[in-house]
């Protein structure tokens, strides 16, 4: 697992220079507070809510970044450039893995291991947690045989709790980013952050000539 705050500090310290030390430490200051509420994410069952400590982090450095003033453009700017960078591939072979995923779902093993993950991401684990509807019909799926609907967002109530319901959709940009690592484009209609009665996260093979993005 990568130290994601490292990425944090390399991108303020690129963006401030000057006032790094102090943002840093103010980001750190707000995460302390911020994480008291994601701390079940750490032990949780439900591996979506594991992306929680992170988006503390993220809110942390929204918060440090607003307090100084900077507009809403800037601070998605720099939140972008960030998580962009952190969630980019080591290596060669990081970058195989990822592409190797969705060749696994119509798989024996692929199958088993989404029936599996569905069973842990449908239970309520927190009432600050994510719930989600894996979706493996491949007429709704785009032949795939892999979507998800996320019907409660514990991003969404995190950023709610602390007053920052308005930043929610940078973090819902990088689903954009990291479905294209894997070799995907993501079609989504709708968006809890958005108003939608949930996020649906549906895939298509990049290059594909049937491709149809709403």
């Amino acid at each position: 697992m990568k130290n994601y705050k490292t990425y944090f500090t390399k991108g303020i310290q690129k963006t401030y220079p000057v006032d790094a030390p102090e943002l840093i430490r103010l980001t750190d200051q707000a995460y302390q507070t911020i994480s008291t509420d994601t701390a079940f994410a750490l032990t949780s069952k439900n591996p979506i809510d594991r992306r929680l400590d992170f988006s503390a982090y993220v809110l942390a450095l929204i918060k440090t970044l607003h307090n100084k003033g900077e507009s809403f453009d800037a601070i998605r700017a720099m939140c972008l450039a960030i998580v962009t960078e952190y969630v980019q591939p080591r290596n060669k072979v990081e970058e195989w893995v990822k592409r190797q995923l969705p060749k696994l779902f119509p798989t024996w093993l692929g199958q088993r291991l989404l029936k599996a993950f569905q069973k842990r991401v449908a239970v309520n684990q927190n009432p600050n947690g994510f719930v989600a509807e894996l979706i493996t019909d491949k007429n709704e799926t785009y032949g795939l045989g892999y979507g998800v609907d996320i019907t409660a967002c514990g991003i969404c109530k995190l950023f709610g709790k602390h007053g920052y319901t308005a930043y929610v959709p940078i973090l819902c940009e990088v689903d954009k980013i990291t479905s294209e690592l894997a070799g995907l484009t993501l079609i989504r209609t709708g968006t809890l952050a958005g108003g939608a009665a949930k996020c649906d996260f549906r895939f298509q093979r990049r290059g594909d000539k049937n491709l149809t993005v709403n």
